[in-house]
């Protein structure tokens, strides 16, 4: 198996437009375009840093703060491309209305022809989350019922809801996914030990934020043992790896991914200015890919 290369673009505003490095991209041969999304982020919090996996860093970095929304991003993307998969990286489901955002996510599905990624999360900074309305301590429970008011509005004609968090009479939600019965929802984590069983549970997909090939081949096994006790078929869960900044840039380790059980290798563009970028994408393509 050859996997895929896909491409995380942590701060698509207009120096690098988003429209312009997907439109490359895809000419380049990726796979996939990855949007991240932090609406806000409070200008002091003590919430440590969930992207610092060696836990070295003093401050926060500064794109945090620098974020513009990645359905605008994914949408400027979609209009000029027709096979690029379009994916975020993480949505923070728990902070969106799920009624809004289930006709956003559907949207960019119909007009994108069936290319949407639905790369979901529950947030790791508290003070940005109850901000905007996430019961933190409980913010998976909130966004499991989010994912299930999704699936039934896309699935449905109509749907109501009666939960913990949300509640509302039948509704109508069009248009609805070009995909069916709705985009791959893939699971984000850094070093969550439950993740594997939402994936498995409700999930399509799942992409860890990690360089460490063991701890992939170790999470496709347990997936495999997942699916083996409730008679999924492991080939319908996808793994995309999210290599950190800097990391999985050579095809030494693209082969060490594929070895791990990896799908897909999704790939941080390091610079921000947008002729550097499309250098940056020329060489990524020349050594990754195929």
């Amino acid at each position: 198996m050859t996997c895929n290369i896909g491409l995380f673009h942590v701060t698509p505003d207009m120096k690098a437009d988003p429209a312009i490095v997907a439109r490359a991209a895809e000419d380049l041969g990726f796979n996939s375009y990855w949007l991240p999304e932090h609406a806000i982020l409070p200008a002091e919090f003590r919430s440590n840093y969930a992207g610092d996996l060696e836990s070295k860093m003093v401050e926060p970095p500064d794109h945090l703060w620098k974020m513009p929304d990645p359905w605008i991003g994914l949408a400027r993307a979609s209009a000029v491309t027709s096979t690029l998969r379009l994916g975020t990286a993480i949505c923070l489901v728990p902070e969106h209305n799920p009624l809004i955002l289930a006709n956003e996510v559907a949207s960019l599905d119909h007009y994108s022809g069936g290319r949407v990624n639905f790369g979901i999360g529950a947030g790791w900074n508290r003070e940005e989350s109850e901000i905007l309305g996430v019961d933190f301590d409980h913010r998976w429970t909130q966004t499991r019922e989010c994912v299930e008011i999704m699936k039934a509005l896309w699935t449905n004609d109509s749907a109501g809801y009666d939960g913990q968090y949300y509640a509302f009479p039948p509704v109508r939600c069009y248009p609805k996914p070009a995909q069916t019965p709705y985009p791959p929802i893939y699971f984000g984590s850094i070093g969550s030990p439950r993740v594997l069983q939402r994936v498995a549970k409700w999930g399509n997909g799942w992409v860890p934020l990690t360089n460490d090939f063991d701890e992939l081949a170790r999470g496709r096994e347990r997936l495999n043992e997942l699916c083996a006790e409730s008679g999924r078929d492991p080939t319908s869960i996808s793994i995309a790896q999210m290599a950190t900044e800097g990391m999985s840039r050579t095809l030494a380790e693209r082969i060490e991914a594929e070895r791990a059980g990896v799908d897909e290798v999704i790939v941080w563009i390091v610079e921000t200015e947008l002729n550097a970028v499309l250098d940056e994408l020329k060489s990524l393509a020349d050594e990754l890919i195929e």
